[in-house]
């Protein structure tokens, strides 16, 4: 009798039904959509996510499962099995080797790599029309989270410049096996079409500003943009802003940001 798939690469399978089920139906997937699923494991989602678009494309980086789901989903029609790494993953190349302008992104993320992961969809945004995540419940209060708040930051600014996330609601450990030793929830994402005009490079450098700004959370906005810019500049411009000299990256929202990143160009 065959063993199981074993869990590796810090997968937790949701084996909960209702979940699943719940998950599916909480995702804004339109009959004609190509869907791509991130991790597709054991394939539980695969299958309702088929039933609700046209095509699915399901990414399994483990070869072993990959080949066990391709047996499972032969006669499957709209389901295509890749074993993929997502991080490796061109999406643009997928959607046009689909003939779609754009695909829908599902995943049940592992949680050590969860931020690669976003980093790799928010640089393919264009080719997105939207995107359901499943991720650890701290992630989800990041990527939410208001400026001033305790889990505002880096994360959240980067998630709000090609999009809007919303946690829908929270998982337990339960529901999943093996059981993780953290809460997690379904964050959806829905995208910005005003910033797809947003050139690549410009883009990738006002990423970094915004990255140097969070570089030491207790430091201010002066301390952390020192390396790289005079410190009578950012105050001329701080000011410029009506922002006091002793802000701190947290403070400041994405419009703010952009802003300061212009005026210090």
């Amino acid at each position: 009798m065959a063993q199981p798939a074993r869990p590796k690469l810090g997968q937790h399978f949701l084996r909960d039904r209702r979940f699943q089920r719940r998950i599916v139906e909480t995702l804004a997937i339109e009959p004609g959509d190509l869907v791509c699923e991130i991790g597709a494991g054991r394939g539980a989602i695969t299958e309702l996510l088929a039933a609700r678009a046209h095509q699915v494309v399901a990414l399994e980086v483990d070869r072993e499962l990959a080949r066990r789901l391709e047996q499972k989903l032969a006669n499957k029609p709209g389901i295509e099995v890749l074993e993929a790494d997502i991080l490796l993953t061109d999406l643009a190349a997928l959607c046009r080797r689909r003939q779609c302008a754009q695909c829908y992104v599902f995943g049940n993320l592992p949680y050590y790599i969860t931020s690669p992961i976003l980093h790799h969809l928010f640089d393919y945004a264009g080719w997105i029309s939207g995107m359901g995540l499943v991720v650890q419940r701290e992630v989800a209060d990041r990527l939410s989270a208001r400026p001033g708040s305790r889990d505002y930051g880096y994360l959240t600014v980067l998630a709000q410049l090609s999009t809007n996330p919303h946690p829908e609601f929270g998982i337990p450990p339960g529901a999943f096996s093996p059981p993780p030793k953290v809460d997690s929830a379904l964050v959806t994402f829905q995208m910005k079409p005003e910033r797809i005009g947003l050139p690549a490079e410009q883009r990738k450098a006002l990423v970094g500003f915004v990255k140097l700004c969070f570089a030491h959370k207790r430091k201010n906005l002066l301390n952390n943009l020192a390396p790289a810019y005079p410190r009578p500049r950012v105050e001329t411009e701080l000011a410029a802003l009506g922002l006091p000299p002793t802000i701190r990256a947290e403070q400041l929202a994405l419009e703010q940001f952009e802003k300061l990143f212009e005026r210090l160009r």
